[in-house]
C-alpha cells in the first residue's frame, strides 16, 4: 500500500471571508504543522459571525453529500476527521454518515461542538441542535467542547467557578457518553478569574490532565478553533495528550498576547500570522499537570 508522505485531514467547517475562524484558522495552522487539509466547507460567510451584523451566508448542505460521494469514488482515506460549527441539524446527520463512511479503526474523529459561549448558546443553536450534537459525539474519538458547551452536553446550569473533583466528574461523564478522550476549554480555575485551564481525560489510561494559563482580559473569535487545530495536528505528528493539549494552550496564548497590545477590533480575531512559525518549534517548557 502506498505511504502517504503527509497526514491527511477531513476538515469539516464553515468558512469565512473576513475575520479569523473556522476554515481560515484551520487551513494554515494544519499545513504549518505539515498536514493536508481537505476541506468540506458547510457554509461560505463575508465574515464570521462574532461581532459582525449583516453578514452574507451561503448554506452549503446541499453539496456536502455530493463532495462525500465524490471523494469516495476517489478512495481518498483520511488520518483524521474534524469537525466543528455545523448549522443545523442536517449538517449533523451528513457528518455522522460521513464518520460511518470513511472513519477506521486507524483514524482519528475529532468533534469540537461548537454551540454557544459566556454561558449562552448562539444565535443559530436551539434545544434540538444540543440534543443532535450528543448523538454525533457518540462517534467521536476526541471531542473539545469549552466550558459553556460542556454545560449544555450535560444538562447542567452555567456556573462562574467550577473545583477539580467536579469538572473530573464532568469529563467522564461526557466520555461515558462515548468519546475516550474528552479535553474542556476555558475552565474558570479561580473564583477571581485570573487563571483559566484547559482539563482533558483519557479514559484509556484513566489519566487527567491540566494546562493553566494566565487570563487575558480579551475576547478574540475562533480561538477554539486554533485551539483544536493545533491539537489534532500535534497528535496527527506524534505528540503525547498532555503535549498536543501543552502545544495548544502555548500556542493560542502567544497568539493573545502577541494580538493584545495592538489597537485593532477584537472581533476581527487573533494575529494569527505573527505567530504561526511558532508551530514549527518544539514543546520547550511544559505546563501540564496529571490530576491525582
Amino acid at each position: 500500500m502506498m505511504v502517504k508522505p503527509v497526514k491527511r485531514v477531513a476538515a469539516i467547517h464553515d468558512m469565512s471571508g473576513f475575520g479569523r475562524a473556522s476554515l481560515s484558522v484551520v487551513i494554515p495552522i494544519l499545513s504549518t504543522m505539515k498536514v493536508q487539509v481537505c476541506p468540506l466547507p458547510t457554509a461560505v460567510l463575508s465574515t464570521h459571525t462574532g461581532g459582525f451584523t449583516d453578514y452574507n451566508f451561503v448554506d452549503l448542505t446541499d453539496t456536502m453529500s455530493a463532495t462525500m460521494e465524490h471523494w469516495k469514488k476517489l478512495n481518498i482515506d483520511f488520518d483524521c476527521i474534524y469537525s466543528g460549527f455545523l448549522g443545523s441539524i442536517k449538517q449533523i446527520d451528513i457528518v455522522s454518515t460521513f464518520i460511518d463512511d470513511f472513519g477506521n479503526k486507524d483514524n482519528l474523529v475529532v468533534v469540537d461542538p461548537v454551540m454557544g459561549d459566556n454561558g449562552d448558546l448562539y444565535q443559530t443553536m436551539d434545544k434540538a441542535m444540543v440534543e443532535n450534537m450528543k448523538k454525533l459525539i457518540k462517534k467521536a474519538d476526541i471531542i473539545t467542547p469549552n466550558f459553556t458547551e460542556a454545560i449544555y452536553l450535560l444538562d447542567e446550569e452555567y456556573r462562574d467557578y467550577i473545583d477539580e473533583e467536579k469538572i473530573k466528574d464532568w469529563l467522564m461523564r461526557l466520555s461515558d457518553m462515548g468519546p475516550n478522550i474528552v479535553i474542556i476549554t476555558s475552565v474558570p480555575e479561580d473564583k477571581e478569574h485570573k487563571k483559566t485551564s484547559v482539563v482533558a481525560y483519557d479514559r484509556g489510561c484513566n489519566r487527567f490532565w491540566k494546562v493553566s494559563c494566565q487570563y487575558i482580559p480579551a475576547h478574540f473569535p475562533g480561538t477554539g478553533d486554533g485551539f483544536t487545530s493545533v491539537l489534532v495536528g500535534s497528535l496527527l505528528q506524534g505528540d503525547s495528550l498532555p503535549i498536543a493539549l501543552d502545544r495548544g494552550v502555548q500556542f493560542i496564548t502567544s497568539c493573545i498576547r502577541a494580538s493584545y497590545g495592538f489597537d485593532y477590533p477584537e472581533r476581527e480575531g487573533v494575529l494569527l500570522e505573527l505567530v504561526l512559525e511558532n508551530l514549527k518549534m518544539p514543546v520547550l517548557m511544559s505546563s501540564y499537570e496529571l490530576l491525582g
